[in-house]
């Protein structure tokens, strides 16, 4: 006989969302339950609160199912006579494509578009590229565990079916191009309203009491590079909005947003909740849609939104970026990317392979590695833009590999060298920064999710 678990899992429909089911947990081990459930595609939306909200509406039958297992491991579960009357319920999808299945069938049919949606959402198929055909999608992408299969998709939500398989991505790409090029568009379909509601029903439960803010001071005008990081989101969306030569889409998970100039050898990489220590931006360029990198420029979550919004704007007015450098780095480049600190009398020092800027404060600096910009193939950080103590404790840094346009670099300098911002003058600031300058030193990635979305 299975011994008894102290949990207790109440089911009940989801408070918002028509189909959706959640889970309350209570107990001691009320764990083991939460881990079951997880296992079975929950989510958590709150302590001791899951879940279950999927794109082919299923979710009364499914969460009958994790009782009967629940129930099985000796957890007791209390199903509400509302969820057990959508249970019960004998319904059909009106104008099924697919005459003639039966409701196990429609059931199993939707299931394998679920599996598909879900290896998307936790990032296990990675879409390459979509396209409109006719009245549905069709998108093509591959499975990143060893060995995974590249995919031809067609359909959309519970109807999404894999229709043919490929041997490797690049196979898998010119047999969708060959089809689709005129409609084809970079990484996966804008979301369709039932992904949308799924994503809004497994949303975090606000079970807090709101609570008014403090009222806060004016804000102290400040050099930029001392500036808040403030609202990057709203600052890509504006972008976004002012700049229709970029395109955007933002991965299943809804962590990351990628926006892709036109010409596709532009791609911008924004990390939702990254740390402000963390790499929250990344600029790459290629030289065609399917060439490797020509350069790549990171920024941390902390940088002001100043010194970001000037950046966005020079990649926007095509500032160089498309421009291939033949060839190390050498002292004209160098020269011509800091020209406007030692205009504005910046202390320039060498110490063995880095030369640096530092401004006349000491509060913001800029480095150049010399041994990195020998190895352009690494992507190295060959120059480091900081603020704080130092490089090494930055409050916020940028970093740049070798053939990163000079005109761009220089943009940067002019930009930290003469502008301004704000932040707000209250203790919580101070304490923010305080905070940030004991954080380790961003590193560049390598190989970020910016290459996987090119296309030939």
């Amino acid at each position: 006989m299975t011994p008894a678990i102290d949990a207790h899992v109440r089911v009940d429909t989801h408070p918002t969302h028509p189909s959706a089911v959640q889970a309350v947990l209570t107990g001691t081990q009320a764990r083991v339950a939460l881990m079951a459930l997880e296992a079975a595609d929950w989510s958590v939306a709150a302590t001791n609160v899951l879940v279950l909200a999927r794109i082919d509406h299923e979710e009364p039958y499914w969460a009958a199912d994790a009782a009967k297992h629940l129930t099985a491991e000796g957890i007791t579960v209390e199903i509400t006579p509302r969820l057990q009357e959508a249970i019960d319920e004998e319904w059909t999808w009106p104008n099924y494509p697919m005459p003639g299945c039966a409701r196990s069938e429609i059931r199993e049919i939707s299931n394998q578009a679920q599996k598909i949606h879900d290896a998307i959402r936790h990032g296990h198929l990675l879409i390459h590229a979509h396209a409109r055909d006719g009245h549905t999608t069709v998108a093509v992408g591959t499975y990143v565990h060893r060995g995974g299969k590249s995919v031809y998709l067609h359909g959309e939500d519970h109807l999404r079916q894999v229709a043919d398989t490929f041997d490797s991505p690049a196979e898998a790409l010119m047999a969708f191009e060959s089809v689709h090029a005129a409609e084809m568009r970079p990484g996966p379909a804008p979301l369709t309203d039932t992904e949308r509601a799924a994503i809004a029903a497994r949303s975090v439960f606000d079970v807090t009491t709101a609570t008014s803010e403090p009222s806060r001071p004016e804000p102290e005008t400040v050099p930029v590079y001392l500036a808040d990081a403030g609202d990057h989101d709203a600052l890509l969306d504006s972008f976004l909005d002012a700049h229709g030569e970029f395109e955007k889409w933002r991965t299943w998970s809804d962590d990351t947003t990628h926006a892709i100039h036109e010409s596709q050898t532009l791609r911008i990489e924004r990390v939702h909740e990254a740390a402000a220590h963390e790499t929250a931006w990344t600029v790459a360029a290629y030289e065609t849609p399917v060439s490797d990198r020509m350069w790549v420029l990171t920024a941390t979550g902390a940088t002001p939104a100043p010194v970001l919004h000037n950046l966005l704007i020079d990649l926007a007015d095509g500032d160089g970026w498309d421009t291939v450098i033949d060839g190390p780095v050498d002292e004209r480049i160098v020269a011509a990317a800091t020209q406007p600190l030692s205009d504005a009398g910046w202390k320039h020092t060498v110490d063995g392979r880095w030369i640096r800027w530092t401004s006349p404060d000491g509060g913001v600096g800029i480095q150049f590695d010399a041994f990195a910009a020998q190895h352009p193939n690494q992507n190295l950080a060959t120059w480091t833009v900081w603020a704080g103590p130092g490089p090494d404790r930055p409050t916020w840094a940028i970093t740049a590999s070798p053939h990163t346009p000079s005109s761009l670099l220089a943009g940067l300098s002019e930009s930290l060298a003469d502008e301004i911002g704000t932040r707000q003058a209250h203790p919580a600031s101070c304490e923010r920064r305080t905070n940030l300058a004991s954080s380790p030193p961003a590193i560049p990635a390598v190989g970020t999710g910016l290459d996987a979305v090119r296309t030939r």
